[in-house]
């Protein structure tokens, strides 16, 4: 199990590391920050420019710049942002909580939506609950999420004028958001439980459980839908990723002040300490829960461990 766990975590420390290189390069094709920062500020000389670039530290060849950041990072210094000097540790801890709590009540929602819907769809199959339940998640999965937060916002705040259509500042804040990812997740996950539970259904130790004249609810969710936990718990782990980068985006639709919201301004602004720290937050997280998930597995499963 030791072996195993240092290939896993040799992996996903790898994994960070390309992702941050990868980012650290890419976004230095953007575009120059002294630009940005010199634009409307009349007239400007290339000696300015320089001057400008010399105070952000962007004279410095590619390699150190990039060593200065991931040695700043594993001292918990994350730089300051080029608009404005704010540390930049300090914006990520303000955001990164809103995107988590975001994040998880849309995941929360979507497994209390799914799992009894896809039980129902498995224990009905073929007739007329569980074609219904199919087509509405086939439906739900062909709708992008940036298309539905703006048909939400259309509908529920413009139109009925109900709920809020951008802001952190109250709960009712929260409820398009959160609906809006919830379900792309549920009709994911929906297809995901029916198909488990259809492979459990068939079992012998369900048909014994039900010869005992147990009740169909706890065969259903006591035996069955325990028993193909796993396979739905690795998806699950695995789907975080998705979710945060969905996230992300929805974020930006209804002007929610996480990560996401963040991350597209420092794109605007070419801010590239805030979003080399989001990026590399972001990655860290997914990489964190899918290295979760491989430990798991491999406790679970001792098979997954020689692999």
């Amino acid at each position: 199990m030791g072996a195993f766990l240092l290939r896993r975590l040799a992996l996903a420390v790898f994994v960070v590391f390309v992702v941050t290189l990868l980012v650290a390069w890419a976004i230095r094709l953007s575009g120059d920050p002294a630009m940005m920062l010199a634009d409307g500020a009349g007239s400007i000389t290339e000696q300015d420019l320089r001057n400008i670039r010399a105070a952000l530290g962007l004279d410095r060849p590619f390699t150190a710049q990039y060593l200065g950041f991931i040695g700043g990072m594993l001292r918990g210094d994350m730089g300051h942002s080029f608009m404005g000097g704010t540390p930049v540790a300090r914006m990520v801890a303000q955001a990164l909580p809103l995107t988590l709590l975001l994040a998880f009540l849309s995941l929360g929602v979507s497994l209390l939506a799914s799992i009894p819907l896809g039980v129902q769809a498995a224990v009905h199959r073929g007739g007329w609950a569980d074609q219904t339940i199919r087509i509405i998640s086939l439906i739900g999965l062909s709708f992008p999420n940036f298309w539905l937060a703006i048909m939400m916002v259309l509908v529920f705040s413009i139109a009925l004028g109900w709920l809020p259509p951008s802001g952190a500042g109250s709960l009712s804040a929260l409820v398009m958001p959160v609906l809006t990812m919830a379900t792309i997740l549920t009709a994911t996950n929906v297809r995901l439980v029916r198909t488990a539970m259809l492979e459990t259904l068939s079992a012998q130790y369900i048909t014994v459980a039900r010869s005992k004249g147990l009740a169909e609810t706890v065969v259903l969710y006591r035996h069955a839908l325990r028993n193909c936990a796993i396979p739905l718990i690795t998806y699950i782990g695995l789907q975080f990723g998705g979710l945060i980068g969905g996230v992300v985006v929805v974020e930006r639709v209804f002007n929610w002040p996480g990560m996401g919201s963040l991350a597209f301004d420092a794109v605007a602004a070419r801010d590239y300490p805030v979003l080399q720290a989001v990026v590399t937050v972001l990655a860290a997280m997914i990489v964190a829960v899918n290295l979760l998930v491989d430990i798991v597995y491999g406790l679970v499963d001792p098979r997954v461990r020689t692999e």
